[in-house]
């Protein structure tokens, strides 16, 4: 067998695709940030817990308050996660830069606690919340849109090239 035939016989396979890839990365980084805000919410810098806007505003059991409510709350954060990264997958991920990612991210921020805030009818208004809150929050989905965003786009340009 010649050098070259040796050489790819070697090389490991890429089992994933890139889509897949990408859903994954959504759910990892919804599992991520949802777990970091959790606790940002029990160091009391943001006065809105993740957990009030996947379950307390639509479930007023006990069991949402306690560590299982967490539990639950970043579960379903991570599988909403999915639908960002694919939204991110279909329209961003040719885009090289990282700031597009950061831009995302405050586009996600304004949905939730903007255009969702109706729904939401236990979680204060923007205007309503402390400044602390409004930042703390505002960071949070700047990384998590940079995780996602970024990443995806990374693993994009990165695929390209070993495919040339």
């Amino acid at each position: 067998m010649s050098e070259n035939k040796q050489l790819e016989h070697n090389k490991p396979e890429n089992t994933m695709s890139l889509l897949s890839r990408s859903l994954l990365t959504g759910f990892i980084g919804g599992i991520l940030w949802s777990t970091i805000a959790i606790f940002l919410y029990y160091f009391n810098f943001v006065e809105v817990s993740p957990k009030s806007f996947v379950l307390r505003s639509w479930l007023k059991t006990d069991w949402t308050d306690s560590w299982l409510g967490d539990l639950v709350s970043i579960i379903i954060i991570g599988l909403l996660s999915i639908v960002t990264a694919i939204i991110y997958y279909g329209l961003l991920k040719k885009v090289k830069t990282m700031w597009i990612s950061v831009v995302y991210g405050i586009i996600l921020w304004g949905i939730v606690f903007y255009l969702l805030q109706p729904i939401y009818t236990n979680i204060p208004k923007l205007v309503e919340l402390n400044t602390n809150s409004i930042v703390t929050s505002l960071c949070l989905f700047i990384l998590y849109g940079t995780f996602i965003g970024y990443s995806i786009s990374y693993d994009y340009h990165d695929t390209q090239v070993e495919q040339l």
